[in-house]
Formats: structure tokens, sequence, C-alpha cells
């Protein structure tokens, strides 16, 4: 049996301590790992597909490196879509205010970019009721507005939308709101108010303003799930002109 003067060691929890009468080594410092190299990551690609509106995809904008902010890389395609956007600018000498409990700008052929939440007595949507909201957001496509890009997250939803042919977006809004309310409701057996009342919007004032909107956008999900490598509840389309 090993005298005590050879310094067993007790176990305590899962560390071994040496007993004293017995200098405890000194462990050599581990090898540092160097640090992978920063790589883009993979798009939340929603696959190419043919919508009433036009063709609905997610590679028009690319992510800066994992640990940087997400800039819009400027390409010529990138460029020309945010033209088809024909964005006026912000003219307060056109602006006519609509209010409800915020204020809203509008401005004859302006893009917007529109924010609504989930009722908060509401658990989140489940990927069913994302679905659902999908196709209303993409159902009047080029006949009662330019859908340019959205999300459905499970508590929110954003997108970047331009009324045309005199529709004007608090109706819009009241239109996507009040039937998938209704939708869910029927299909899903939800009870109580679905969407908050109100909602926010915002004038895009020019070109690098509607890039840096549309990137926000496509980026949600994977800000609040990084481990996402798909998302289906989100999307641009490639050709929103009018």
């Amino acid at each position: 049996m090993p005298s005590r003067s050879e310094g067993k060691k007790e176990l305590v929890g899962q560390a071994s301590v040496p007993v004293k009468g017995k200098r405890a080594e000194t462990p050599a410092p581990p090898a540092e790992t160097p640090a992978p190299p920063a790589q883009t990551p993979a798009l939340l690609i929603r696959k190419p597909m043919e919508t009433k509106g036009g063709t609905m995809t997610r590679d028009k904008f690319l992510k800066s490196p994992v640990g940087q902010a997400s800039v819009p890389v400027t390409t010529k395609e990138n460029k020309e879509l945010a033209e088809q956007a024909s964005l006026p600018g912000l003219n307060e000498e056109q602006v006519s205010i609509y209010r409800r409990k915020l204020p809203h700008w509008r401005q004859a052929g302006a893009v917007y970019f529109v924010t609504w939440r989930l009722h908060p007595s509401q658990p989140g949507l489940t990927p069913d009721e994302r679905t659902l909201v999908v196709a209303a957001l993409e159902h009047f496509q080029k006949e009662r507005y330019i859908l340019f890009a959205h999300v459905v997250m499970d508590n929110h939803a954003h997108v970047l939308v331009k009324p045309i042919h005199e529709n004007v977006l608090q109706a819009i809004l009241h239109s996507w709101k009040s039937f998938t309310a209704l939708q869910i409701q029927r299909q899903f057996a939800r009870q109580g108010a679905i969407w908050q009342d109100e909602y926010f919007d915002r004038i895009v004032r020019d070109e690098a303003e509607f890039l840096e909107k549309a990137q926000y956008i496509l980026d949600n999900p994977r800000k609040r799930w990084p481990e996402l490598e798909e998302y289906p509840w989100a999307g641009y389309f490639d050709d929103a002109s009018e």
C-alpha cells in the first residue's frame, strides 16, 4: 500500500486535489487553437419559386462575415432592384399625416418600411400560421402594391412595400391584418385579438435606406436564431417593377 508521503490524491467532485505533503506539478499550458477564419454564412434562402407576383428569392442581398455588421453588398443587380422602387424621396410639402394612436406620414409613390406585432396575449405563431400570413402578403402583389421584401417572425412581421393604383397603406395593412386574424382564428382555433391594433411605418428616403431596410428584413431570422440555415417565411421579389 502506498504511503501518505507518496502524495496520493483525494477526489473532490470531479476535481483531483493533491493532499499536502507533495507539490503538485504545474501542467503545461494547452496549445492555442487558432481561431477559424471568418466565413460568410449561408444565406437564409428561399429557393426561387414562381408566385403570382413574380419570382421570389433570397439571393439578392449578401451577408458580411459573422461578427461584423450586415451591410448590403453594392452590386449592379441590387442597384437595379432599388431603382425599380422609384423612390421619390421625402418631400414634406407632399406629405399628409394619417393619425391613429401614432401619426403616420403618407406620400404619393412612397415605399414604406412597416412593422406590426402579435398581440401580447397570444403565443408565438406556428409554422403553419406563418405560412398563412406570407400567402396573404403575396396575394395582391402587383395588383394593390409592390412587395419588395418581407419576413414573418413568430411574434411580428416586417415588409418593404409600395402601394400602387391609388391603394393606400392603411387599407392594405387593414386587409392583411383582418384577413389573417380571421383565418388564424378559424383554422387554428385561436381566440381573442391576434395582432396589436397599431403598427409602425416609415417612408423610405433614398436607395441607401431601401437597401438597408431590405437587408434588415432578410437578416431578421438569423439575428433571432443564429443557428438557422433556412427560413421559409422571408423573401425578396426579383422583379418588383410595376
